[in-house]
């Protein structure tokens, strides 16, 4: 089992990205208010919470056809203070990109009050073949290092299956070594590695404790990913606890103000535990206004955190 130990030593190492995070929010908060003609969703950006939990977007739909600029500017409007730009979207960050369009990357993040929190990988680590592994192993590390020079601070990752005929308990140990080595990687780096509770049967709670539980280095986080099988068997707050001690600074949701998960009560056993991190918007539909539709999360969003922490 994961000691205490090392519960708080990956507290105190993820604690000065956090740090780093939140002053970056904060200063980006000043400077929106400083900014003419904007509006209060705008204003919104980065604004003070009694809580270090912070609203942003992944680039899964909603942002998937946006380029940089288009995509630091509508996040600006719709009151997203942090991004994670899928791989293979229009964004184009992507491994071979050259080291001016990294900077350029870099710079925009940096000259607004939009935060790229990361980059969002589909490398994945139960293959059984060991060219596969070992091809998706080094390019997660690719993205790390690409992460690391265009300003994000972590990369997602997945587990996304158990092969037939190899024994459970095999893989689970070969995705957590994976994660290791990934996590002792990109540490040399600030860069976080954060395992998307993922795939049909790897989403499962129960084996993203017994993964992590492997995966016990500090470096290597869970991306709680708001999955309907959260509320099954012995339910969510039972299945939550399980792999709180060990979540990643990015939580991936749907639609806030959806009735068909306990987003109010995740809000509040994350302000109980003193979440620092993100949560982030990964919504499939496809709205006629998807800036409007971010600005009415962002507001969802606020409601929840007021809600949980008064």
């Amino acid at each position: 089992m994961h000691s205490e130990n090392k519960r708080i030593s990956r507290r105190d190492f993820l604690g000065r990205g956090a740090a780093a995070a939140t002053g970056v929010l904060a200063a980006g908060g000043i400077m929106i208010q400083a900014l003419s003609g904007c509006s209060a969703t705008e204003q919104a950006v980065g604004r003070p919470t009694n809580t270090n939990i912070r609203f942003g977007l992944v680039t899964y739909q909603w942002g998937k056809d946006w380029n940089v600029p288009t995509l630091i500017r509508n996040c600006e409007r719709a009151g997203a203070g942090g991004v994670e730009l899928r791989t293979q979207h229009a964004h184009g960050v992507d491994a071979g990109m050259s080291e001016r369009a990294k900077k350029e990357v870099r710079l925009r993040f940096e000259n607004s009050p939009v935060t790229l929190v990361g980059l969002g990988t589909n490398w994945e680590f139960h293959s059984p073949d060991p060219e596969e592994l070992r091809h998706n192993i080094d390019m997660a590390k690719e993205y790390l290092r690409l992460s690391a020079d265009v300003g994000g601070s972590g990369v997602k990752v997945k587990p996304n299956g158990l092969p037939d005929g190899v024994p459970v308990e095999q893989t689970l140990e070969q995705i957590g070594h994976s994660l290791n080595e990934l996590g002792r990687f990109g540490a040399n780096l600030g860069q976080e590695v954060r395992l998307e509770a993922h795939g049909r049967e790897t989403q499962q709670p129960e084996i993203l404790a017994r993964i992590l539980q492997i995966a016990d280095h500090p470096n290597v986080g869970l991306c709680w990913n708001s999955n309907t099988i959260d509320v099954e068997g012995k339910g969510f707050e039972y299945n939550f606890n399980l792999v709180k001690d060990r979540l990643a600074s990015t939580i991936h949701t749907r639609r806030l103000d959806s009735p068909e998960y306990p987003y109010q009560r995740m809000f509040e056993m994350l302000s109980e535990i003193g979440y620092q991190g993100w949560i982030l918007i990964e919504e499939s539909s496809r709205p006629d206004d998807r800036v409007a539709a971010l600005a009415h999360q962002s507001e969802v969003f606020h409601d929840l955190l007021a809600n949980a922490t008064t």
